[in-house]
């Protein structure tokens, strides 16, 4: 749905040349033109506008002095530095512009006809007069010569098998005669000059040429490939015209056809047959065709055609038109009418074989014309949502309008089209923000044509409906009335005659205002011209624009934008400066568009595509050159782009990597969206969504979601990008337009938690709004099934980062809130209308409230509202088992003890009517407690049904009993009964031998002497230890001193157990009194000082010298072996460590980081993984225990054990090294108090040789820990440690990607083996008497 737009014009007058000109050629390199007339070649450059080189033909007498001489060809040959010249006489010149030197390579006695070269000039064809091709190479050595008449169709004839003769087919309404009439061609058309017409193929493997039979006198097409083979022959075509193009890209051949009531192009397959058409709009013998033209990428077909038909008083013209295809539809883009008679006559034209829509036009008044197109949308402008988002498309004298607000129509077909007297070059939109869906249309005539949207009093003949109209359908559709059409008004009109499209850029930019650039003929610069309405009555047919006032610009002005809101005209120049057009003002300045910094705007490429848009708090210039390079201001932020448009604050693009992305342009920035559209970068799914291959933008629906493609073929495609939807939802709540909201996430699939979660205050005080709004109880309930916990503008839907932030959320749950809420609105509305959304509410909140539901339900039952929107009991019952399931709905309502309600349930349940019966028929038999305990039971809702079985009396209390134990429910139970009540005592006991069977010993026996089982107490606390509690207890029991003294020992036998010799001697001496066993307790607990105490407290002062002495120094001496002991193993482990360290560096270096992985964490990981465990790095072989499956506990113990081995060269050597380590420190720092102690009593009894031998070597161990922990714990240990590569946040590419990070990694579980043991100098250990 693209138009052609005029970029640029290029005209060139009265060139300074002998003669008429006859053909002219490019010289691509040097941007020249080569012109040629009957008396020599003169070249000439378009830009500066002067004559270059001019070689005369006719000094050397290769051309007649009296002017009767003709150029046929003219090929620039880049290899040979030279041009080629072919004349009619038969002479084929070398040229060489630069040294004017001839030479003639060739002559042919019976004169040239044709000179065709191929495209990678290596062959060259003449076509002779004794109807002859010779083929000759580019040295000029002739190949072969054949006559160009021949009898054979060719290396590719048909082969037939009988079945598909003509005699056997099917002829309709012409009957079987048909198939034995003869066929009569015409002869070639009246106009024909018979020459013969060459054309080559792209790739320059097959030419075709177009004859004149001799014989039938009609013209055929015969194709030959490069080796000058016939391949085949054209099928007979009545009609066929000279005009002949092979498309470069290689399909077709297009020529064209005379037929009784029209005149076609006609295109034919390489084997000869035709293949489609498309009738020009012209009628019968009206024109013909001189020639036919494709553009270099084969989109493009120039068709110039000349009036046949000359009356009287008439003056014929010369048309070229531009034809393009879509959807196999042929459109006709644009149209240029030029004069047959003085210096309008077309003599040549050519496509540029560089630039692929750049047509060279030669007059023969010495008037050249260079016109550059380019592909753009005419689309409307508005942005508020009385826009129709129009898209407008040219064809002719018509204009495709298609409405995409309301329809999307595929083309060629449209809404509606509008119908002109003359084929129509431009359309405009207006940019008034109000009116943008009237649009201006300028067609070959120089007239304007406006359309305005509104009413109109009658039908207007010009309008036509489209796909959206007719057969009885009712048009919903308003389409725009033609209010006038005006003539534009030059002061000098002679000068529009000449150049067909004087007019470009056209721009509507005030109702009675409109902008157009015409380019100077005589200087590289640009006029803009003001072209205002005329005034004039309102019921004359034609109006007039005058030229109210004009800006002249240095340079050539090629592309012109306006910004719909802020009114700013921007200009671009052919070098890719950029200006802003201050049209509003008195002066009509033009001055440099700058950036932000203040300096000027310049594109490095030519855009042929250029919008304005506000980035920030800036308006800049966006930028789309035909390479696909994408420019904002000066800056190119992707080079891959393919199209692009900017909708309200939103930026699309599409590339060739085929997404669309969308960016918000309020808050971006030119680094942001360099970044997001580097091929290396991943959005997120709002920004950028996949599309078909090749797609284009066409339009975006304003206040809307639509954003209409157009596919390479053709046909059209809407999507919804996410921006753009969540965009617009956050529009539509922000200005409490719930149901648009509704609507559009519930046909596109938004989640409608986003309702609430936009705004959670703002929707709490608008319910009813929201309700009213939505008024759809179906809808309503919609909303309820897909309420959830989860904040979705947190996980799902993030808002942009320029969004305002809304105030803090409600501290309570979001389900019972927006329940609660929505219900009362709905209560103080409507309740009847809104029963079943009621219902919903009660269901959908965290706790179901079913019992609720069901009583609601039952009291419908019994209410006949006359209300018509008042739900009945059944069909509230029949909406509810389809929220919830039969069988819990069943249940709860026998939770209610209503049986009536049980019943209503149960018999719009699956449920078998002997199976609920008799259940509940005995249930109605029982007493009111023992039933709802029944009841109760049976839900298994065991705290309620003790409740209820605690009130039938004393007789229930062993079947309550019983339910207790099995369902540990003894808390509750204990909370229904008085703490002086039998009940009370019998399950305080059996919560207490419960606590014993769990080994809760302490526990229970606090329970038991609450309640007072005292044995069972003295029971408990003996097997905990709990030495205290026990002996009070056995107070309470009366227990005499031989008892105490006995169970004194038991417990200390037992503290003995567990390391509490203080504790133990304590009970020996105060409850046993035997202070001999307490002293030799406190002797192995190495209490010394307490020892100490009771030896003078019983005044046995020979124990001191008995075993108090003697244990110091046995003690001693083990302290200095285990020293000895550590420091040896200490060492041991160290020297280890710093070897395998330099072992993993070393293996690391010689890159053999490439293993796969074996550690603990490998299952993580995929098979394909290349993360490497750097703990592997000292070993060779992978371990044996990576994937040991720890399916039981003794699995797990010798999975532990076998985990770090400190085995020389097992896999992880390193981490046993480690931990052995610290284990070393750990167990030296945890003797430091123990070291103190008995340092003290060691200088008491004057052992201070052994107390500084001691000293000494705890001393000499910590101070090696210390040196030696920086050392082993070094910070790449610690910094590769401190890296998480796991976590709830966590992927598989992030995991990989951490773990090859670090060069040195290990498993995560072992990663606080990396973390240096802490050593706590605050501890006093040292004596300072012994120094």
């Amino acid at each position: 749905m693209r138009n052609l737009k005029l970029f640029q014009t290029l005209e060139i007058r009265d060139i300074q040349g002998p003669g008429k000109p006859q053909c002219f050629s490019l010289r691509t390199e040097q941007e020249t033109v080569l012109i040629g007339s009957e008396h020599g070649l003169i070249e000439v450059d378009p830009v500066s506008r002067e004559v270059k080189n001019e070689v005369s033909l006719v000094a050397e007498g290769f051309l007649p002095e009296d002017g009767s001489g003709r150029i046929v060809g003219i090929q620039d040959l880049l290899d040979q530095e030279s041009v080629c010249v072919a004349t009619a006489s038969g002479d084929v010149i070398l040229c060489s512009l630069s040294t004017q030197q001839l030479e003639c390579v060739g002559s042919v006695s019976s004169g040239i006809s044709v000179m065709s070269w191929s495209p990678d000039q290596e062959l060259v064809l003449l076509a002779t007069g004794q109807q002859t091709l010779i083929m000759m190479t580019k040295d000029f050595e002739p190949i072969m010569e054949q006559q160009i008449h021949q009898d054979d169709f060719g290396e590719s004839k048909f082969i037939t098998i009988g079945w598909g003769r003509k005699e056997t087919q099917f002829h309709g309404s012409e009957g079987r005669q048909a198939a034995f009439q003869m066929e009569t061609l015409e002869s070639a058309l009246p106009w024909d000059d018979h020459r013969p017409r060459v054309t080559w193929r792209g790739d320059g493997q097959f030419f075709a040429v177009s004859v004149v039979c001799p014989e039938t006198g009609a013209r055929k097409v015969r194709v030959w490939n490069r080796e000058f083979a016939l391949q085949s022959t054209s099928e007979p075509v009545a009609g066929l015209g000279p005009a002949l193009a092979w498309k470069p890209s290689g399909s077709l051949i297009a020529s064209t056809q005379d037929k009784p009531n029209q005149q076609d192009i006609v295109f034919f397959e390489k084997n000869g047959l035709l293949h489609g058409h498309f009738t020009l709009p012209f009628l019968k013998d009206e024109v013909k065709v001189n020639d036919l033209l494709w553009n270099a990428d084969s989109t493009v077909l120039a068709v110039w055609l000349e009036d046949l038909q000359q009356e009287e008083g008439s003056i014929p013209k010369t048309y070229v038109q531009l034809w393009t295809v879509g959807n196999y539809h042929w459109y006709l883009k644009q149209s240029l009418s030029f004069s047959t008679c003085g210096k309008s006559k077309i003599v040549s034209l050519i496509w540029d074989p560089v630039t692929p829509y750049r047509l060279h036009v030669l007059c023969q008044g010495w008037h050249y014309f260079c016109y550059d197109w380019h592909w753009t949308t005419d689309r409307s402008l508005g942005d508020n949502s009385s826009d129709l988002s129009s898209v407008a498309v040219i064809d002719g004298n018509r204009v495709l309008v298609t409405v995409f607000r309301q329809t999307v129509v595929p083309p060629p077909m449209c809404s509606y089209q509008l119908l002109f007297p003359h084929p129509v070059n431009q359309v405009t939109f207006s940019a008034h923000p109000q009116k943008s869906n009237d649009l201006a249309v300028l067609d070959a005539s120089n007239q304007i044509s406006v359309y305005k949207r509104g009413d109109c009093p009658r039908a207007d003949p010009t309008v036509k409906l489209g796909a959206v109209g007719g057969s009885g359908f009712k048009v919903s559709l308003i389409t725009p009335h033609l209010e006038k059409r005006y003539k534009i008004q030059f002061e000098n009109n002679e000068e529009q005659d000449v150049n067909p499209l004087k007019l470009g850029l056209l721009t509507w930019i005030e109702e009675n205002i409109f902008l157009a650039v015409s380019h100077s003929e005589s200087s590289p610069q640009s006029i803009i011209h003001h072209l205002t309405v005329a005034p004039s009555e309102m019921d004359e047919e034609q109006g007039q624009l005058n030229v109210s006032s004009s800006a002249t610009v240095d340079g050539v002005i090629i592309s012109l934008c306006c910004n719909s809101k802020t009114k700013s005209v921007a200009l671009q120049l052919t070098d890719g400066q950029i200006f802003k057009y201050l049209w509003e003002s008195p002066s009509l300045a033009v001055k440099p568009w700058k950036n932000s910094g203040g300096f000027p705007v310049r594109f490095p490429y030519t855009c042929t595509q250029i919008e304005l848009a506000m980035i920030g708090e800036e308006e800049c210039v966006l930028g789309l050159t035909d390479r696909c390079r994408f420019f904002i201001n000066d800056i190119e932020v992707a080079s891959n782009a393919t199209s692009f448009a900017v909708y309200d604050e939103f930026l699309l693009l599409t590339t060739h990597s085929h997404p669309c992305q969308c960016f918000c342009l309020r808050d971006a920035s030119f680094k942001t969206l360099q970044a997001s559209l580097s091929s290396s970068h991943v959005s997120n799914g709002e920004v950028l969504r996949k599309v078909e291959r090749g797609s284009r933008i066409v339009t975006v629906v304003p206040q809307d979601t639509k954003l209409i493609l157009q596919m390479p073929r053709g046909n059209l495609e809407v999507v919804h990008h996410r921006a753009l939807v969540l965009a617009q939802i956050r529009k539509w709540l922000d200005r409490l337009m719930y149901k648009e909201a509704f609507e559009c996430m519930r046909k596109l699939r938004i989640n409608l938690n986003l309702i609430y979660d936009h705004n959670p205050k703002v929707f709490l005080e608008n319910v009813e709004t929201f309700i009213k709004q939505i008024d759809s109880v179906n809808h309503i309930n919609l909303f309820f099934t897909e309420l959830k916990e989860e904040d979705v503008t947190k996980t799902m839907y993030p808002p942009p980062v320029s969004s305002s932030v809304h105030l803090s959320k409600d501290d309570g749950k979001k389900l019972d809130l927006v329940c609660d809420a929505m219900r009362a609105a709905m209560e103080n509305i409507n309740p009847q209308k809104y029963c079943l959304s009621i219902l919903t509410s009660h269901v959908k909140k965290a706790t179901p409230e079913l019992e609720i539901v069901l009583q609601k339900v039952h009291e419908l039952q019994g209410n006949t509202s006359p209300d018509p929107d008042a739900v009945s009991a059944e069909e509230a019952l029949k909406y509810l088992l389809l929220l919830v399931d039969v069988n819990e709905l069943y249940d709860h309502s026998l939770g209610t003890y209503d049986f009536d309600l049980v019943l209503m349930v149960a018999e719009k349940s699956q449920k078998d009517p002997k199976e609920y019966l008799p259940f509940l028929n005995t249930l109605k038999k029982m007493e009111t407690n023992y039933q709802r305990f029944t009841i109760d039971k049976y839900l298994k809702r065991y705290e309620k049904a003790i409740g209820h079985l605690s009130k039938c009396g004393p007789e229930y209390f062993p079947e309550c009993l019983n339910l207790i134990k099995d369902k540990n429910l003894y808390k509750e139970a204990l909370k229904l009964y008085s703490p002086s009540s039998q009940q009370y005592q019998d399950i305080s006991i059996a919560y207490g031998e419960h606590l014993m069977q769990e080994h809760m010993y302490e526990p229970a026996g606090l329970m038991f002497a609450r309640c007072g089982a005292h044995e069972k107490a003295l029971s408990a606390f003996l097997t905990c230890g709990n030495w205290k509690q026990a002996l009070c207890v056995a107070a309470q029991l009366n227990f005499t001193e031989d008892q105490l003294a006995g169970l004194g020992r038991t417990l200390a036998g037992k503290l003995v157990e567990q390391r509490k010799h203080i504790d133990a001697a304590m009970v020996l001496e105060q409850y046993a009194q035997d202070y001999e066993e307490a002293v030799l307790l406190l002797l192995e607990g190495a209490a010394w000082e307490e020892a100490l105490r009771l030896v003078y407290k019983y005044n046995r002062l020979d124990i001191i010298e008995t075993n108090i002495k003697p244990s110091i120094l046995e003690a001693q001496k083990n302290y200095m072996a285990f020293l000895d002991s550590q420091t040896a193993t200490f060492s041991r482990h160290k020297k280890r460590f710093l070897v395998v360290r330099e072992l993993k560096e070393q293996a690391q270096q010689a890159g053999l980081d490439d293993e796969v992985p074996h550690g603990q964490e490998s299952d993580l990981f995929s098979e394909t993984s290349s993360v490497v465990s750097g703990s592997e790095m000292s070993g060779k072989y992978s371990h044996s225990n990576s994937r040991i499956s720890a399916r039981s506990s003794k699995n797990r113990r010798k999975a532990e054990r076998k985990k770090h081995s400190l085995k020389e060269g097992s896999p992880l050597e390193d981490l046993a090294l480690l931990e052995a380590l610290s284990e070393v420190v750990e167990n030296t720092e945890n003797r430091k108090d123990e070291v103190y102690h008995i340092l003290k009593v060691l200088f008491l009894f004057e052992f201070d040789e052994q107390g500084r031998e001691l000293q000494k070597a705890f001393e000499d161990t910590l101070q090696l820990i210390e040196r030696s922990i920086p050392e082993i714990w070094t910070l790449t240990c610690q910094q590769n440690s401190a890296t998480p590569v796991l976590g709830p946040n966590s992927t598989a590419n992030s995991i990989m990607a951490s773990y090859q990070q670090q060069k040195t990694s290990v498993p995560v579980l072992d990663a606080e083996l990396f973390i240096p043991p802490k050593i706590n100098k605050r501890i006093q250990w040292k004596l300072s008497l012994l120094d």
